[in-house]
């Protein structure tokens, strides 16, 4: 995914896309939109009262919180044209509020450092999905729970009858316990390593929150347990009332045998044999998304969407609040020009704030899911605000203090070399499942984009704000320490609207399938470098990709072309509109159903995820890896059908860019 000009910057990697038809030429000047005049002061109140109460999905806060996105979007005079709620019975875990889950050195609760953790609404922490259990037994130290490091460990121990112990990263929460069973495993403890999160920081007398960002000894990252997103009872269906719902006992991608999460301080007091009391319980339970529109003036039946997920496990000041008050000033903003009659959009803009987020991108799964067909036919582009600010204090300067625009902030700090355009702002591929995108773009194949203002990395080893998913990310943590005055969430609320706006209002979509190629072509350098020998050896050759990757290079140049010599603003609207589709739909051009037969949701074969490490095709970087690994035929046979899926997708994708058969 390849930017010319791009949005939103900062000293990190502040922007994600999926697709290299990309929005170009944007360097947003500071105060060069209706967004921009508005007060730092409107997040800050907004975070203030969505963080008052812990609202976990389904919770009475969670209500409360639907009832104000509501009220809001409702407004007779900031509000949008319709707003109504969506229901959904969802299969959620939970522990159980009167038998808390237990390990040898006690209960999993946080210390205390102001009346927010002892809000009698904050939810004990736990592994959603995990089962009950009480296992017994040794304990031995896992890593990160890879596949690897319990083959390794089984070289020398006995893992039979075992708790193992390991800490976050690595390898995905729940994939820690399926991959611990098979050697006879019964239970597995998770923690966040100082080292990981914390710069080796530990003490909470004068390292740790409340004294600076870092992790409390105490504090224990929750989260949900399962490797697919969406309802698990109902896949590829919309969690109705009256849906068909799968057995609960053929549900996969979650822990087989008990797991619980815990804090570096119980992890450090581990020793020898260990317990563990897990207490948690599966429910169904109705979960809303609060859905909001404004209708288009032109293309009414062409959206682009917003969304960002309500829901939290504490009080959620950062995930997900900071990315909701975004989304909340940018529909007050838009909603008053459009009730002043002073602006309505080209085409329709759509605002999803999705229930049951943190138990595996519940509300927009299931959104995409019921809608499937008209979002697939209508959808121009998603885009997504959830932690919209991790942290600023690393910032050289603040956002808005100085007249430097987005775009110069970000190719200052964060840049990559492009063949085309040389040194360009760099941005990350949204490859996996980690927020409400994930059914837009793998599923649905629509374009899209995860934006946050981000922290320098080379100043921390933190993998995320270290108060991610505990009790500790409250209005307190993220005025004090994430972003005081609240400017990057004023910053990142201007530069959403900035990217809204041009999706919705410009005649031609802003995207670039020359970009997209360029992305191909790096991709297939990588294939080349890693691939070539090992598949001729088999008999099976490379040279196909090449040419399709060449094939749609040509196109995508026709295109661009054809785009350059035209005057669509004084040529007919079928043209504009022809072209518009050409580039809306390209991402659904890389979709296919069964190029991943058991990865829930995945079916865009550019932009899956993958366990191969290599920024290459995922489908083929996986499969050959297997092979290389094993020597076995039938995985030789699976690559070789990875890359002609590959292939066949990239030509296809080359064809819908011309405008003949």
């Amino acid at each position: 995914t390849m930017l010319k000009k791009v949005l939103l910057g900062s000293l990190g990697a502040a922007l994600v896309l999926t697709a290299g038809i990309l929005l170009g030429h944007f360097g947003i000047q500071r105060g060069s939109t209706h967004l921009s005049h508005d007060r730092s002061l409107v997040p800050m109140c907004l975070s203030r009262e969505l963080t008052k109460v812990p609202h976990m999905a389904t919770s009475p806060g969670d209500e409360q919180t639907v009832q104000y996105m509501l009220k809001r979007w409702q407004d007779p005079d900031t509000g949008l044209d319709q707003a109504w709620r969506e229901e959904y019975k969802v299969y959620l875990s939970f522990p159980d509020p009167n038998t808390p889950n237990k390990v040898t050195v006690g209960e999993s609760w946080e210390k205390a450092y102001s009346s927010d953790q002892e809000d009698p609404e904050v939810v004990q922490p736990y592994a959603a999905y995990a089962p009950a259990g009480h296992p017994k037994g040794r304990l031995v130290y896992a890593n990160q729970g890879k596949p690897s490091d319990y083959f390794l460990l089984n070289q020398t121990l006995n893992l039979t009858g075992t708790v193992a112990i390991t800490r976050y990263g690595g390898e995905g929460r729940a994939g820690k316990a399926i991959n611990a069973a098979p050697y006879g495993v019964i239970g597995v403890l998770v923690y966040t390593d100082p080292w990981d999160i914390n710069d080796g920081k530990m003490s909470d007398n004068n390292e740790t929150y409340p004294y600076s960002w870092y992790m409390p000894p105490s504090g224990v990252e929750r989260g949900s347990f399962n490797t697919h997103y969406g309802d698990m009872l109902t896949p590829y269906l919309a969690a109705k009332d009256d849906t068909y719902r799968i057995p609960e006992k053929n549900i996969t991608g979650i822990p087989p045998i008990p797991t619980q999460p815990i804090g570096f301080e119980d992890a450090y007091a581990l020793i020898c044999d260990v317990k563990l009391d897990i207490y948690n319980r599966e429910e169904l339970k109705n979960s809303a998304n609060v859905m909001g529109v404004i209708r288009g003036s032109v293309e009414p039946d062409r959206y682009v969407i917003y969304g960002n997920h309500r829901d939290s496990w504490v009080h959620g000041a950062i995930d997900p609040s900071s990315g909701t008050s975004v989304m909340l000033e940018v529909t007050r903003v838009l909603g008053r020009m459009v009730k002043q009659g002073k602006w309505r959009p080209r085409r329709s803009i759509i605002f999803g704030s999705w229930g049951a987020e943190e138990f595996g991108l519940i509300g927009s799964t299931e959104y995409t899911e019921e809608y499937y067909s008209k979002l697939s036919e209508r959808s121009v582009a998603y885009i997504n605000v959830d932690i919209a600010c991790l942290i600023a204090f690393l910032q050289v300067k603040t956002p808005g203090s100085d007249s430097s625009s987005v775009y110069d902030n970000w190719i200052r700090y964060f840049n990559r070399t492009s063949p085309a355009y040389g040194v360009i702002p760099n941005v990350g591929f949204l490859t996996g499942a980690g927020s409400d995108y994930a059914a837009f773009i793998h599923f649905l194949g629509i374009t899209s984009m995860d934006i946050s203002y981000t922290y320098d990395r080379t100043k921390t080893r933190a993998r995320i704000y270290p108060a991610y998913h505990t009790a500790y990310d409250t209005f307190d943590y993220a005025s004090k320490f994430i972003d005081p005055g609240f400017t990057s969430h004023q910053t990142v609320a201007r530069t959403a609207g900035n990217v809204l706006m041009r999706l919705a209002d410009s005649l031609l979509l802003p995207f670039n399938c020359s970009d997209y190629a360029e992305t191909l072509e790096g991709y297939l350098s990588k294939a080349m470098e890693l691939y070539t020998d090992g598949l001729a050896a088999h008999m099976i050759s490379i040279e196909p990709l090449q040419t399709a990757v060449r094939n749609f290079r040509s196109a995508a140049a026709r295109l661009d072309q054809l785009i350059r010599d035209s005057d669509l603003a004084n040529e007919t609207p079928l043209k504009v509109r022809r072209i518009n589709d050409q580039l809306m739909l390209l991402d659904r051009a890389f979709l296919d159903p069964v190029a991943f037969p058991d990865r829930y949701g995945y079916r865009h074969v550019i932009w899956a995820s993958s366990k191969a490490g290599q920024a290459t095709f995922p489908g083929l970087a996986d499969a050959y890896t297997r092979a290389a690994s094993t020597g076995l035929d039938n995985d030789w046979k699976e690559a070789h059908r990875q890359l002609s899926i590959l292939i066949q997708a990239i030509q296809g994708a080359a064809h819908t860019l011309g405008d003949t058969i």
